[in-house]
């Protein structure tokens, strides 16, 4: 997995790509939130889950289903995020989504139950740079630092050069094309 910070990279690029005011602080913070919620399932190790196990580690909280799922929770308390509704749902489910694909970016791991409860095959990209990063009690070692430059160089630079790509897109639009 990449680290929790990694993960919040999403929410913050599309916040950052955005236009002032268009995502609500609120609305960010569930999105950073729905992004690092699936690796809640690390409880499992404590509850004797096996990894392997639907309600394992990159299980049924790294689904399809689950991202939807928050999406729609999203979109049921849109006015407290201060977003209409289907702005708290696409958003929410995007950042949710966003944490077994880059899961399974990674280099180790069994792969993510993406189509859970449809199927209980774990995946992973044909491509895999990220470095998979160490659990807490390793986060700080030589790995874990090797981690989190894999992390700099196949996430954030790439998601920063998106919104300053976007950005400067936006920024050379005509007036007239950006309020018709």
């Amino acid at each position: 997995m990449p680290s929790v910070f990694t993960h919040a990279a999403v929410p913050l690029a599309l916040w950052c790509a955005s236009e002032r005011g268009r995502i609500s602080p609120r609305l960010l913070g569930a999105g950073v939130l729905a992004a690092m919620l699936p690796d809640a399932d690390v409880l499992a190790f404590a509850l004797h889950i096996p990894y392997a196990d639907a309600f394992g580690h990159r299980g049924a909280s790294h689904s399809l289903l689950f991202a939807a799922l928050l999406g729609i929770f999203a979109a049921l308390i849109a006015p407290a995020l201060r977003a209409s509704r289907a702005q708290a749902g696409t958003f929410v489910f995007v950042c949710a989504l966003s944490h077994p694909l880059l899961d399974a970016l990674t280099s180790g791991g069994l792969g993510v139950a993406l189509w859970w409860p449809w199927s209980d095959v774990r995946l992973f990209a044909p491509w895999r740079p990220i470095r998979v990063s160490p659990f807490a009690n390793n986060f700080f070692s030589a790995r874990g630092m090797q981690t989190v430059v894999s992390e700099l160089r196949w996430v954030w630079l790439p998601l920063l050069s998106c919104v300053i790509g976007w950005r400067l897109i936006q920024q050379r639009a005509p007036v007239d094309a950006r309020n018709p």
